[in-house]
């Protein structure tokens, strides 16, 4: 006899939790995976009462991991989906090293709005093993993960992620399809890992021009990046008259490189 806890999770709100019940939606994040034949290892970001997993476990080419930080929702689908035995990560995905799981991973997921930023940059720093991401997101996160430049969304995780993938906005989802529902409209992106193994610039650079420049977004690029005691040639570059925002993910590449150089100047 199953444990009455184990028959419905409960929703807790400081997880974040809004899980999804419409059926179609769930089948159609699914489908939006796309997957090559090979190295089809999938993990699952917080699958609750399993939505999306039973879709994916439909799929005899995906070898599938879920990881799941409520514990009562890791004893639902232990209790739900015998096949997922030994696949259940019971934990933090934001503490996990992923980077072992694969040398080509999808992820695919709801993901909690409260965290959806720390995630991305989670997989940001195993962008070398992330091939895909499809998720469900607050739609104002999504459309600055996808906002091109001189948006007003356009900010750090949206020059980041461009940088390294290529995104697709694919459909809105409505509050009602949640259980509770939420008070914001949600959206579903696919990201894409591009053809760029490393940037033709010092990255750490290039995330703190970045970082420093959004983190001041009302300043020109002259005043938000002061900290970084740029050299004379640099000040005086047409680009610092900018803001960060009306910057492409070129612009920042060779604004790093322009950085990069004035100081292998000041060295020699």
């Amino acid at each position: 006899m199953k444990n009455r806890s184990s028959d419905k999770v409960r929703p807790k709100k400081f997880l974040g939790q809004h899980f999804l019940h419409d059926q179609h939606i769930a089948h159609k994040i699914v489908d939006a995976l796309k997957l090559d034949g090979e190295d089809n290892t999938v993990l699952e970001i917080g699958p609750g009462m399993g939505v999306l997993t039973k879709f994916l476990l439909e799929n005899s080419a995906i070898n599938l991991s879920v990881v799941e930080i409520d514990r009562e929702s890791v004893q639902y689908l232990h209790d739900h989906y015998p096949q997922l035995h030994g696949h259940i990560i019971s934990g933090d995905f934001l503490q996990m090293d992923i980077g072992g799981i694969a040398h080509k991973l999808h992820i695919i997921g709801n993901f909690p709005y409260n965290i959806s930023s720390q995630i991305f940059f989670k997989i940001l720093d195993s962008k070398s093993v992330v091939d895909q991401v499809v998720c469900m997101l607050q739609k104002e996160v999504a459309d600055r993960i996808a906002a091109k430049h001189g948006n007003k969304t356009y900010g750090i995780l949206s020059v980041l992620l461009q940088a390294y993938y290529d995104i697709d906005m694919l459909f809105k989802v409505s509050p009602g399809v949640f259980t509770p529902p939420p008070n914001v409209m949600s959206a579903v992106i696919r990201l894409r890992r591009n053809s760029i193994v490393s940037l033709p610039c010092d990255e750490k650079l290039f995330v703190q021009v970045v970082k420093q420049g959004f983190n001041n977004r009302r300043k020109t690029l002259r005043n938000a990046l002061k900290s970084l005691n740029l050299a004379k040639e640099i000040i005086t570059l047409e680009t610092l008259d900018k803001r960060a925002e009306q910057l492409s993910v070129t612009s920042f590449i060779e604004l790093t490189q322009a950085i990069e150089q004035s100081r292998g100047r000041a060295i020699d």
